[in-house]
């Protein structure tokens, strides 16, 4: 093996929620701007500030754009990882509830409305980005190219589905990334960003930093999006040669394969031959079957890895098949062009016309992370669509972190210092206790869960408990 395997690997999401609000008749809806600054009230009182850290280790801000943002905590496991991302789903849902009563008692009215989505519908784009632990040895360059081939033809597995210009495509990003591999953010977005920002011992570690992933609402395709992902991830480290060789115009092919649902659109390689999309991820799969039979039984048990290997290749059997009710359960886009036909046939529309506002609203209202309002939450609560994971295991990721990484020391920190009213900060690196004398402490292993140091912290706090020095408040 060429360098350390990660089998346990440290990932997280980040996810930007689209928010808009509807008066109660339909009329006026507030600025973005506005209700956000009613969403983030209660953190502000509580935390002086729309940019903190949760006690189940997740941190909540408010980003440019009037974005509600989630970052899970760092997690482990692939089930872990399901479970803070959607439990990020039902924190910021509980803002808007609260928003909602707000605009109520002060006689404004009006109804919230939180997208898990990537497109708004000015056609402006926000993302969701994966953030994976891979080692220093690793140049991020040299492995984001390895990387491009199966990031590009991913969206076949996992894309969120999405009308665009009257027609479906099967990713929300494709159309919005420009480069391969680069540096920027927004004036030129990647699909890999390349900033060197580890949050850890920069001296072994590396954060690959995946931004053109379309947000789930499946747990399904979460779980193929982030395992598959991590699979190739581990293989590339294993020095195992990977089957598919670099991709000759990645943004052609990116925009090509979102707009085929067949997943047959030809993609040109690098030495001039052709391969469909397809086939480029069924060679991945391949290599990941052969891969779990020497994958070290870590972090996300090698079993549970073969559930996503097994559901990998069934997608791909679907697409090939041209049979995606098999996989209208599972996937995104399926399940949401199922939908969407339902409501073609009910319209006497033809099989490619998307263009009826009916179906631009159903596009949206299947992202609605509103209990009673988005339509993938009335299927799911009908028991309609495949689960990975469930709900108690949200419920307690709203408020119980991650207890085999660092998080686990972040969040008893920071319940602890909720407890006591103590004056503290902290961001992914460091705890810091602010008074009565500055202490700190720096967690610079991702997959550290247990330290002396945080500990001895905890204790400074109970001991300088009601110290006059202390005012009560909190900066994280």
């Amino acid at each position: 093996m060429s360098q350390q395997v990660f089998a346990r690997r440290v990932t997280g999401v980040e996810t930007e929620y689209g928010i808009t609000c509807v008066h109660d008749g339909g009329g006026k809806r507030l600025p973005a701007e506005e209700i956000a600054r009613y969403m983030f009230r209660p953190v502000v009182d509580t935390w002086s500030s729309s940019n903190v850290f949760l006690e189940n280790g997740a941190r909540l801000y408010l980003d440019v754009g009037s974005h509600p943002e989630v970052a899970t905590a760092e997690c482990d496991t692939l089930a872990g990882l399901i479970a803070q991302e959607r439990a990020g789903d039902r924190i910021v849902n509980d803002l808007a509830a609260k928003a909602e009563a707000k605009l109520a008692n002060e006689s404004i009215g009006g109804r919230v409305y939180l997208l898990k989505n990537n497109l708004d519908s000015f056609g402006n784009s926000y993302g969701c980005h994966e953030n994976y632990l891979v080692g220093r040895s690793a140049v991020l360059k040299t492995l984001g190219q390895q990387l491009l081939p199966f990031l590009i033809t991913r969206q076949l597995i996992c894309g969120a589905g999405s009308i665009q210009d009257g027609r479906f495509q099967i990713s929300q990003r494709a159309d919005h990334v420009w480069e391969g591999v680069s540096s920027a953010t927004t004036r030129s977005r990647p699909i890999i960003n390349t900033r060197d920002e580890p949050h850890a011992d920069s001296h072994r570690f590396r954060r690959l930093h995946v931004i053109v992933g379309d947000s789930n609402m499946s747990e399904t395709s979460m779980a193929l999006k982030v395992g598959a992902t991590q699979l190739v991830l581990e293989m590339i480290e294993a020095g195992i040669a990977l089957p598919v060789q670099a991709l000759a115009q990645e943004m052609q092919a990116i925009r090509d394969i979102s707009r085929d649902t067949t997943g047959a659109v030809a993609v040109q390689l690098s030495d001039g031959s052709q391969l469909s999309a397809l086939a480029i991820q069924r060679r991945y799969c391949h290599a990941a079957h052969d891969w779990l039979e020497q994958r070290p039984d870590e972090g996300t048990p090698t079993e549970q890895m073969r559930k996503v290997v097994a559901l990998w290749a069934k997608v791909l059997d679907a697409i090939e098949a041209g049979d995606l009710d098999a996989i209208s359960t599972e996937v995104d886009w399926a399940i949401k062009l199922k939908l969407l036909r339902q409501f073609q046939q009910r319209l006497g529309l033809e099989p490619e016309d998307f263009s009826h506002p009916k179906l631009q609203q159903i596009d949206l209202a299947y992202h609605d992370i509103r209990p009673g309002r988005g339509l993938f939450l009335a299927l799911e609560a009908k028991g309609a669509l495949a689960r990975w994971i469930d709900d108690a295991a949200i419920e307690r990721a709203m408020t119980t972190p991650p207890s085999t990484t660092r998080a686990a020391l972040r969040g008893a920190f920071l319940s602890q210092a909720q407890e006591l009213s103590a004056p503290v900060a902290c961001d992914w690196l460091r705890l810091k206790v602010l008074r009565p004398e500055p202490q700190i402490v720096e967690l610079s292993d991702p997959l550290q869960a247990h330290s002396d140091q945080v500990a001895s912290l905890l204790e400074y706090m109970r001991t300088h408990h009601g110290s006059k020095a202390e005012d009560g408040s909190q900066a994280h």
